[in-house]
């Protein structure tokens, strides 16, 4: 892969504005409200900050809620359309190629055990492949990379079930696509995974934020 490609590429980050009582309500209970809300605003955060390392031509935030101080410098943010996820996805992808036509990396808030070098693979190979995908451990994904995105891919795909990642795969397949798959990351959903990830990035402001909460 050459350098230029990574320079002509984007990394899109999908997230919500993280605000008590609309994310991460699948920790509360144990979490209250607020401490759910902060633990999305560390991920979300150690999240950007990893995105902000890539040395990529464009950042990308599909932002659900208004820019706070967590967001850092350097990012574009457009505002999410659609209704169901799918649909979110699908415009994300279509908003960042028409602000700049070159290969997106799109990924979510939920994974900020994630590391620059991962993405700078994942935007390395679509150098050389049509799709990069990332399994998450719960049966949905991580990471979705495509070289030139076509948003009919994502529509449809029933998304946060067991079997989202393997239809989603079955979608690129079937579109004729090379894909290339990453390591399998867990998504922060339930108190056990919020656990699992905070030791696995113990340095991170995830972990921090964890170990302040009453119930770690």
């Amino acid at each position: 892969m050459s350098s230029h490609h990574a320079d002509g590429a984007q990394l899109l980050v999908i997230a919500k504005e993280p605000v008590p009582g609309r994310v991460k309500t699948r920790l509360t209970p144990p979490c209250t409200p607020r401490e759910a809300a902060a633990l999305a605003g560390a991920a979300l955060e150690d999240t950007l900050r990893t995105v902000a390392r890539v040395p990529v031509a464009r950042r990308v935030i599909a932002l659900d809620g208004a820019p706070g101080a967590w967001l850092p410098t350097g990012f574009t943010v457009v505002p999410q359309r659609g209704d169901g996820l799918d649909e979110r996805l699908a415009a994300a992808f279509d908003d960042a190629h028409r602000l700049s036509p070159t290969p997106i990396v799109l990924i979510g808030m939920d994974t900020p055990q994630v590391t620059a070098g991962l993405l700078a693979d994942a935007v390395s190979l679509l150098g050389a492949h049509d799709a990069v995908f990332g399994p998450a451990t719960d049966g949905g994904f991580w990471l979705l990379g495509l070289r030139a995105p076509v948003p009919d891919l994502l529509l449809g795909v029933p998304m946060s079930e067991p079997i989202t990642g393997e239809i989603q795969l079955n979608r690129l397949a079937e579109a004729g696509m090379s894909v290339a798959c990453l390591p399998c990351l867990t998504d922060v959903d339930t108190m056990a995974d919020a656990i699992e990830v905070a030791a696995l990035a113990p340095h991170s402001r995830f972990a921090a934020a964890l170990a302040g909460t009453a119930v770690s």
